[in-house]
């Protein structure tokens, strides 16, 4: 088994572009994930790994041994090279070098007959893609697709973010024509979260196949998605703000679509 004990390694070097370069990532077909839970996910999602780095002072190779079978790639890292790719403070001495993979529409496959889609536009933010991509998970939706995106799914900062969920959630991404027309070929219902000649949320009925359409704080969804939409749907607000976050947003409209599912048929 391998060992790495300096910094200046150039496969260290190369480690470093992939967590910092999304082009990198894209060249090489490869991104890094961090800590037990987000690599047990991915394991269980059916994600390929090159290669695990871990310090055995936090974990032991029969620990890693137990997360993966003995022909993966091991390397052993010393602690000046733990610290110097850990992004996080704390990410208990395993690191896993993944293969991407595509996230193309033709890869979706549903396994409800009235699947529940999550759509955002265009949300640049990591930390908002990573809390919708949690909200998704925590409403055990049929797909996300994000249109137009602004950030690569796997930037650390959206893995972090979405702890994990961003292996739990079948993605797809493309142009908002694309999901669009994506979403009409499979007959499904279409509800875009803007303030233009909207319907209140809860007054729709969710319990045909159904896409919830959500886009940026700043400037809401692209004309687009309001012209392709089968109704447009606004969250009634009782302050003095006219927005909320956007993975808030998208809670309270999966959830409502959840609730009439299981009381309504």
């Amino acid at each position: 088994m391998k060992e790495i004990t300096s910094i200046h390694n150039s496969y260290v070097k190369n480690l470093l572009k992939l967590q910092e370069k999304a082009r990198e990532r894209k060249k090489q077909g490869l991104f890094i994930i961090e800590g037990k839970r987000e690599i047990s996910l991915a394991i269980s999602s059916e994600y390929e790994f090159d290669t695990i780095l871990f310090y055995p002072d936090l974990i032991s190779e029969d620990e890693v041994l137990h997360l993966f079978n003995a022909n993966v790639n091991r390397i052993e890292i010393s602690k000046e090279v733990y610290h110097k790719l850990a992004y996080r403070g704390s990410t208990e001495g395993i690191i896993a070098v993944t293969k991407v993979k595509d996230f193309s529409l033709k890869n979706i496959q549903f396994k409800s007959k009235k699947p529940l889609i999550l759509v955002a536009e265009g949300v640049e933010k990591p930390g908002n893609i990573g809390a919708l991509l949690r909200t998704a998970d925590a409403a055990n939706i049929d797909a996300v697709f994000i249109a137009n995106p602004k950030s690569d799914l796997y930037n650390s900062n959206i893995i972090r973010s979405s702890v994990g969920c961003v292996f739990t959630n079948q993605i797809a991404t493309g142009t908002s024509e694309e999901i669009i027309s994506f979403l009409q070929e499979k007959n499904i219902d279409i509800y875009a979260a803007t303030l233009q000649n909207s319907n209140e949320y809860h007054k729709e009925n969710y319990i045909k196949s159904t896409a919830i359409v959500v886009g940026t704080e700043a400037t809401g969804l692209t004309e687009i998605w309001r012209e392709a939409a089968t109704q447009n749907i606004n969250i009634p607000m009782q302050g003095q703000i006219d927005s909320m976050n956007v993975s808030v947003s998208a809670a309270i409209i999966l959830f409502e679509a959840k609730r009439q599912r299981k009381f309504k048929k």
